[in-house]
């Protein structure tokens, strides 16, 4: 690895246990201006100063995210892009380049993939070129790795995931974002086919914290390399709170019970 990535992604990830809690933010473009990302400095601050690792937003929210003061946490540019307006939702297309995240100070980039949809064919395009360039920069690449399209009857099915896994590692990510397969024993067989860290999306907004802290938990005891949570904190009532939790379980190997006991109020 080159020294540059190296450097980018010890960022990104805690360099003691290499397993990382990065907090999605980019769901403005996707449905527009939700609750808990109305105030992004403060959305960011309440996910720093819990110990998040990273979060990760479009280019354009950068200007109005710098705090300039707090905890630092790792940023990481979003390059795809699609709507729920759309009648084509799960077709994503590149909305930045390496160049734009290097130019913002960035740690990594991301991209969005969805495998089994009618345009996956330009998806992976944009996939390969993006980490090609992202190579020579030395810059860490987070592939957001789906299966949605009309021969996909569980896109939780561990074979689909494992699939999903397989296609970002071989096409150049340094990290792959998939959904859980909803027990360790599915899911360590998706990490062991897998050569580069996997983490796990956190789903629509759950009903309960501890489901959340769960599937946290067994998904590290799994082998997976953290988590991927966007919603299920930052709408979370008290988002610094659940990330601390988030992070006992994460990179300090609590149980479950022992990390619910900082949600009690």
């Amino acid at each position: 690895m080159l020294i540059g990535k190296a450097v980018r992604k010890e960022r990104i990830f805690n360099r003691n246990t290499d397993r990382t809690i990065i907090v999605p933010m980019d769901h403005g473009v996707t449905v527009g201006p939700i609750d808990g990302l109305l105030d992004m400095r403060e959305a960011i601050n309440n996910v720093a100063e819990g110990g998040a690792n990273a979060v990760l937003m479009h280019k354009g929210l950068v200007r109005c995210s710098h705090r300039g003061r707090g905890r630092d946490v790792g940023l990481i540019i979003h390059l795809s892009a699609s709507t729920t307006l759309s009648p084509f939702p799960n077709a994503k297309i590149l909305v930045g380049s390496v160049e734009d995240a290097l130019k913002l100070g960035a740690d990594a980039i991301s991209l969005h993939v969805n495998l089994g949809d009618d345009t996956e064919r330009h998806m992976l395009e944009d996939f390969g070129r993006i980490t090609s360039k992202a190579t020579e920069w030395g810059m860490p690449v987070l592939a957001m790795m789906y299966a949605r399209g009309p021969k996909i009857e569980n896109e939780y099915d561990v074979e689909v995931v494992k699939h999903c896994a397989r296609v970002g590692e071989e096409i150049g990510a340094d990290v792959v974002k998939v959904n859980y397969t909803g027990d360790m024993d599915s899911f360590s067989k998706v990490v062991e086919a897998c050569c580069i860290p996997v983490v796990i999306a956190g789903g629509p907004k759950a009903n309960n914290a501890r489901d959340i802290i769960q599937m946290a938990h067994d998904s590290v005891m799994a082998g997976g390399a953290g988590l991927s949570i966007g919603r299920n904190i930052f709408q979370y009532k008290q988002p610094a709170r659940i990330v601390q939790a988030l992070h006992g379980v994460v990179h300090l190997n609590w149980e479950v019970d022992q990390a619910m006991e900082l949600l009690q109020d």
